[in-house]
């Protein structure tokens, strides 16, 4: 259980908040490309409990303020001119940085628009995602990590709206004895769906991950300092002679990226709207083929209702919760997305989960590991030293992997060196994978 104290400190990220400066220093998901209307690209957006516009300018992006500074009228309807967005009141047209450059009903010797700038934030495009830098000073690198550096035509970006904190969100996402339980099937899982989690097989072994983790439903769970944040292994004793290992990571701070398959992985951010509600945002790359992008974007949309992304099953209509499906389907009697299972998981918290009332166990040992690196992230960060996954410079953020995930089978001798064998055969073996031979030395 946590103190009352660092609970709030753990989940409140609004602006002025230490949790809020820190989370402020990474880049953050604001958006993704598909969801930026063609004929209008404009959006309004609010990250970490600010309100905000998202808008197209030439070959990138701006975002800034959605009010203007003149009478606080909203900027989301202001007309997108000259790079810019023109407020519809008066006129005043704001560039992408914040700065007014136009005050047409202003006398015109007047240099009062000199004195006016509105809130605004650097923005990158990477792999169908729109990135914010929100933090103070100049914004660092991206990692060379795979999410980033995969060619487009392998990755497909998503997003999700879940009411609840962004912790939450995350905690479930590194959190490796729950596949045993939550996405379990009764049976067999029936679906032989183009890109859903755990509905592959698990090469070398004949099953399905579902059921392979359901049925080995105790592993042993070790967690690791790395780079990017938390190295996660859940190791499942197969047979006398062989384990199942299942390597999962935090990305530091609020990513996790997990394996998807024999050859996918994807990497998925937890990004507060505010202390009651966030997104998720998802990048998936495949190292072997080219991913089916409109099949992806077509079996997700089914689940959500647009513009806002929210799921059609939530907690209004008990994330659609079917009795008879519980005792012949799955586990959860919510349908065959293991989204909304997760989903049901966080959100039936509550809003913000009250972390005094928890008893955790041996199972939980990744979730202690990071409140204790978050814990101390913040307190680096405030008195100004070093923060996990942060490069300072180019060549630093160019020296990172990764993160490595990979779902394999080893035996009990030697499993260590084993996955990272396969790890380093999958990325020899990708059409696009730049060498790097740091993978034997993770």
């Amino acid at each position: 259980m946590l103190r009352q104290a660092d609970n709030d400190k753990l989940t409140q990220t609004g602006p002025g908040t230490p949790l809020g400066g820190l989370m402020r220093s990474y880049w953050q998901p604001a958006g993704l490309v598909s969801e930026m209307p063609v004929e209008r690209p404009v959006k309004a957006v609010r990250l970490f409990g600010e309100d905000l516009v998202l808008f197209k300018r030439g070959d990138g992006w701006g975002l800034i303020s959605r009010f203007c500074a003149h009478r606080g009228v909203d900027l989301s309807f202001g007309r997108l001119e000259d790079g810019g967005l023109r407020c519809l009141y008066h006129g005043w047209l704001y560039n992408d940085e914040g700065r007014c450059v136009e005050q047409p009903a202003e006398p015109a010797h007047s240099q009062f628009l000199d004195k006016i700038r509105i809130s605004n934030y650097p923005c990158v495009e990477r792999n169908g995602i729109i990135f914010a830098y929100m933090g103070a000073g100049d914004p660092p690198p991206f990692p060379a990590f795979d999410c980033f550096t995969a060619p487009e035509e392998y990755t497909f970006a998503f997003k999700g709206l879940w009411e609840c904190n962004w912790l939450q969100g995350l905690e479930g996402g590194i959190d490796p004895s729950h596949v045993s339980f939550l996405h379990r099937f009764i049976g067999e899982d029936p679906r032989e769906v183009y890109g859903q989690q755990f509905s592959e097989e698990v090469e070398g072994t004949g099953q399905k991950l579902s059921k392979l983790v359901g049925d080995h439903y105790r592993p042993d769970i070790e967690v690791e300092s790395a780079e990017h944040g938390l190295r996660v292994f859940a190791v499942r004793q197969l047979t006398e002679e062989i384990k199942h290992v299942r390597v999962t990571n935090l990305m530091f701070p609020n990513a996790f990226v997990v394996p998807f398959g024999n050859n996918r992985v994807f990497t998925q951010w937890h990004v507060p709207i505010d202390d009651e509600n966030h997104y998720w945002y998802m990048i998936f790359y495949d190292f072997n083929e080219v991913v089916d992008k409109e099949t992806m974007l077509r079996q997700r949309l089914e689940n959500v209702s647009l513009p806002d992304y929210r799921p059609l099953r939530n907690r209004g209509n008990n994330w659609g919760f079917d009795a008879r499906e519980q005792n012949e389907l799955t586990y959860t009697g919510m349908g065959l997305d293991i989204n909304v299972h997760d989903q049901w998981a966080v959100e039936s918290m509550g809003s913000i989960q009250d972390r005094t009332q928890e008893r955790l166990g041996v199972s939980d040992r990744a979730v202690t590991a990071n409140r204790r690196l978050l814990l101390r992230a913040i307190d680096a960060f405030e008195a100004g030293g070093p923060t996990p996954a942060h490069p300072l410079d180019e060549a630093e953020a160019a020296a990172y992997v990764g993160p490595l995930a990979v779902d394999t089978i080893a035996a009990n001798e030697g499993w260590q060196e084993r996955w990272l064998e396969k790890e380093t055969e999958r990325r020899q073996a990708s059409p696009w994978f730049r060498s790097q031979p740091e993978v034997a030395d993770a």
